[in-house]
């Protein structure tokens, strides 16, 4: 028989979803994949049920419908400072997964280099290996995730086309400031790099942390490509609706790739989640004040508790260290917790190129009563696992 492709040789399935099964299978809390126990706003689930009835539901533009591509211009140019034109710096995608995937297809040669900070969301790292290309990884340096800008410097220097930023980050917290940023985007212009961003907790950011794009930054609109999704800021991580921004030239070609990957986005969903991007600004003010009482609940439960972490700048997840309860290998640690604590959570190691195997990422885009229970069930934790 012919053999299988050597580039997804050494794929396993994704650790996260993974560990949302074995959560199912034991009845725990599900603080592993990132979404949400509570329901999207009312305003769109009730634009979707007048939809079901009158539609559309036929296939829609290939890179977005009109409308909601508009919409979506104006709640860009609302956030960035800048018009956005819908027509040549917008495409639609299924997701911010596919937002990635394109964006990458669309600059990236086989034998090409792309830098990824690590820890990583881990799709980077295999999206990158599908298109070819081969990733450098830098590290973001725990327990505050910095990184050592000698050591990115470096990276660049071996020439690649592009570097992924995810901001805030996936799965540390961070908020990379601006000042993190300029250096960035100097080595970018310096070496002739793209930055890819995956951005998509650009509003869940926490005081006095702020969100830079950095898209804005000197020299940087024409090199930056920008993906995103609603999943995350309306709580409709099922509906697959992503998009990514750029200049027209490199959304001409994203266009074409797009098309290849999956046609185009739900028609239905668009068109619902339109009134979604049109909500004014004290939305997304009671977006951070929501995920900020999320944030200080869980992280405050885990402090009373003793657990070992630095609270996140921005996004829904936190790193735990249980390096204190003598844990060496994180996967099994995640499945024995899934068991026998009832709670739910992702290996580090996963997201980490280098060897740590000592922490843990739990999610707390939950209702008070599920982070409460958690937290309940993470108090026995110690003493089941140690005996102490």
């Amino acid at each position: 028989m012919p053999e299988l492709s050597n580039r997804s040789s050494g794929f396993t399935d994704t650790v996260i979803r993974r560990m949302t099964r074995i959560s199912n299978k034991y009845g725990a809390i599900n603080l592993s994949q990132g979404f949400p126990d509570f329901a999207p706003p009312k305003e769109i689930t009730d634009r979707l049920k007048d939809i079901a009835d009158r539609g559309p539901h036929q296939y829609p533009i290939t890179w977005g419908a009109a409308n909601f591509r508009e919409a979506l211009a104006k709640k860009i140019a609302r956030f960035v400072g800048r018009e956005v034109d819908p027509e040549q710096e917008l495409v639609v995608t299924c997701g911010s997964t596919e937002a990635m995937m394109s964006a990458l297809t669309s600059v990236i040669n086989p034998g090409d280099k792309v830098i990824i900070f690590s820890p990583f969301y881990e799709n980077y790292g295999a999206d990158t290996i599908l298109t070819g290309a081969e990733p450098i990884y830098v590290s973001l340096k725990p327990p505050t995730f910095t990184f050592d800008n000698d050591e990115l410097e470096a990276a660049f220097k071996q020439k690649p086309k592009a570097l992924v930023l995810c901001n805030p980050s996936n799965p540390s917290g961070k908020v990379f400031t601006y000042e993190e940023l300029k250096f960035i985007s100097e080595l970018a212009i310096k070496y002739d790099s793209f930055v890819i961003t995956d951005e998509v907790y650009e509003h869940i950011v926490y005081e006095p942390n702020k969100h830079v794009y950095i898209s804005t930054l000197p020299g940087m609109y024409e090199r930056t490509i920008s993906c995103s999704s609603l999943s995350k800021t309306y709580s409709i991580t099922g509906w697959r609706l992503g998009y990514v921004y750029s200049n027209p030239r490199i959304i001409e070609r994203v266009k074409k790739v797009h098309d290849f990957f999956t046609a185009g986005a739900s028609a239905p969903l668009m068109e619902a989640a339109v009134t979604g991007l049109e909500f004014p600004d004290s939305y997304y003010e009671g977006l951070r004040a929501h995920y900020t009482h999320m944030r200080d609940l869980f992280t405050g439960g885990l402090k009373d508790l003793g657990f070992d972490f630095v609270s996140p700048q921005g996004a829904y997840f936190i790193m735990v260290n249980l390096e204190n309860l003598g844990v060496t290998d994180d996967l099994l640690f995640c499945e024995w917790m899934a068991e026998y604590v009832g709670v739910a959570a992702v290996p580090g190691s996963s997201f980490f190129k280098e060897n740590i195997t000592n922490y843990v990422r739990f999610h707390f885009a939950k209702k008070d009563e599920t982070l409460n229970e958690a937290l309940n069930r993470l108090s026995k934790l110690r003493k089941l696992y140690t005996g102490k």
